[in-house]
């Protein structure tokens, strides 16, 4: 690496420490650094248990204690033991706490919201800051099964569609291609996929099953900032997992030939291409899969 791009890294660095506020001592002007505010603010989002905000955090425990301490001397947090074991704490707002976590909200999504007006090219903003993130947090990208209907679902499907649109030769529509029932994708008959960094999804893929041996993987997508790591691939093989452990002996899949990434993976994980096996208007190669 040149001594430009370290640089560059080391003031892009410095940039977001000053930004952030990162050395105040009063976080955001509410009374207290900037630890302290990560631990109210990851059990606010429901991160009740302390060893879980530790490692979400990254702190050590003796300095998860005392900033967790600090939090309980101010009133804003009580630790009980966990239910169902008891060498587990657990954390959680008092309602000084919550007003507390709602206020550091608040002043943190207009302060968001007043970066991104600031500056005039706002999508080029916010595509060269999910690209850091999802470079920073690459090794902490989980994959869960999710209602097809739910929001992020629809979100990584509704990115996907725009994209079809605009890659493929005569575009893309929903209704016209062979859109699976959600039913098809909720357990036992299927799943459908997404990766998630911190909340936000990255990606998705759909398996369709009928409850039968043959399954079908559908919607494979990533996002542009997360393009590279490899995670097409862990999509797939989260996919194919589930299609065993649902009974699956079998799964099919479709592309485009405007997807040439799509179809050197398969080609490269074990899929064997097969003739037509749909009436799907959109797809022009076919593959399927022993498990």
């Amino acid at each position: 690496m040149s001594f430009d791009a370290v640089a560059r890294i080391r003031r892009f660095n410095r940039a977001v420490t000053s930004e952030v506020g990162a050395l105040d001592h009063s976080f955001l002007g509410r009374g207290r650094p900037l630890g302290s505010a990560r631990v109210l603010n990851a059990i606010g989002h429901g991160r009740g248990d302390v060893g879980e905000v530790r490692d979400y955090l990254r702190l050590d425990s003796g300095l998860m204690s005392r900033l967790l301490r600090g939090l309980e001397e101010e009133g804003l947090v009580e630790t009980v033991a966990s239910a169902a074991d008891a060498r587990r704490r657990i954390a959680r707002l008092t309602a000084a706490g919550n007003r507390e976590f709602q206020a550091y909200e608040t002043i943190s999504n207009e302060r968001a919201e007043a970066l991104i007006e600031r500056h005039p090219q706002k999508e080029a903003l916010l595509a060269a800051m999910d690209l850091v993130a999802t470079a920073l947090c690459r090794d902490r990208i989980a994959i869960e099964a999710v209602d097809p209907r739910g929001a992020a679902a629809r979100g990584c499907l509704e990115q996907y569609y725009a994209e079809l649109a605009r890659r493929f030769e005569h575009g893309f529509e929903v209704s016209r291609s062979r859109d699976p029932e959600a039913a098809d994708m909720i357990a036992p008959r299927g799943a459908f996929l997404i990766a998630l960094s911190d909340g936000l999804p990255l990606g998705c893929v759909g398996l369709k099953g009928n409850g039968g041996a043959i399954g079908e993987v559908k919607r494979l997508w990533v996002a542009p900032s997360a393009r590279g790591l490899g995670l097409a691939r862990r999509l797939m093989q989260e996919a194919e997992a589930v299609a065993r452990s649902l009974g699956m002996a079998r799964l099919r899949l479709d592309t485009n030939r405007a997807l040439p990434e799509a179809r050197r993976l398969y080609e490269t994980s074990g899929w064997t291409e097969i003739p037509r096996f749909n009436d799907d208007p959109y797809p022009d190669a076919f593959f399927e899969k022993r498990l």
